[in-house]
């Protein structure tokens, strides 16, 4: 219970790495909040996590839904600990065929979500807390058709530099998890079967030196690793966890 007494914000955490690393937070104590875009899939999680987490309908490309986020985690919990800004799109695109609507799409969520979730919750942080954002291994490598994507995640690398700096006087650290290819929902096609996602999983996993795709409970473990005082001593740096994707 590592992060007893503690208070947690996870974003996009009704699904996929933000549902597992929302479930490992509260696992080891801490109070969680999870944010998502859909009502529904935020209902199947608080059923999934248990009814002591705080579910708020949040998009975290709006400033204003943020705002309201903001107040409602003051209320209920006060202040926060640990925010891991997770929420994100990927989307393909293309160099010849990309249009601007999808640009914006992945800017708004990946940079501008991520940018905008920090700035909304620093007021509530504490001292010496704990900022973790979601980037990619796609940040480290050229990618054919991925060009938007990575230069988005690249930013949010970015992003753990700079904002340490400058929240150095109040001690918060923020890190940087850079997951690989996961058995995620971002994975899946709407109307993908699961015969038809272990085939691509399979084809995936012949490019990942560890031979599989990750689960997304191996992302959680290192956003735990980062949330917690175990990794006081980092600060703007960023844990790769890929399979030796990005490293072979």
């Amino acid at each position: 219970m590592v992060l007893q007494g503690k208070t947690a914000l996870v974003t996009g955490g009704s699904s996929g790495i933000g549902l597992a690393a929302a479930r490992m937070l509260r696992d080891n104590g801490a109070r969680v909040a999870i944010t998502g875009r859909s009502g529904e899939k935020l209902a199947h999680a608080v059923a999934e996590l248990g009814g002591d987490v705080l579910a708020i309908e949040a998009d975290v490309s709006s400033l204003e839904e943020l705002r309201l986020a903001n107040g409602k985690i003051r209320e209920t919990f006060g202040s926060l600990d640990i925010l891991f800004a997770n929420a994100g799109v990927a989307l393909g695109t293309p160099l010849a065929t990309t249009d601007e609507a999808t640009y914006h799409r992945i800017m708004d969520v990946n940079v501008k979500g991520v940018f905008f979730t920090v700035q909304a919750m620093l007021p509530l942080m504490r001292e010496a807390g704990s900022i973790v954002l979601n980037t990619s291994w796609l940040n480290q490598v050229g990618t054919p058709g991925r060009a938007i994507l990575s230069a988005s995640k690249a930013a949010v690398r970015s992003f753990a530099r700079t904002m340490s700096a400058e929240l150095l006087d109040r001690k918060i650290r923020v890190n940087a998890v850079s997951p690989g290819s996961i058995e995620t929902p971002i994975h899946r096609g709407s109307n993908q079967s699961e015969e038809e996602f272990r085939s691509y999983a399979d084809r995936v996993g012949t490019q990942v030196p560890l031979g599989r795709m990750g689960r997304p409970e191996e992302i959680a473990a290192a956003v735990l690793f980062l949330a917690s005082d175990a990794s006081s001593y980092m600060l703007g740096a960023e844990i790769v966890v890929d399979g030796g994707r990005s490293e072979l």
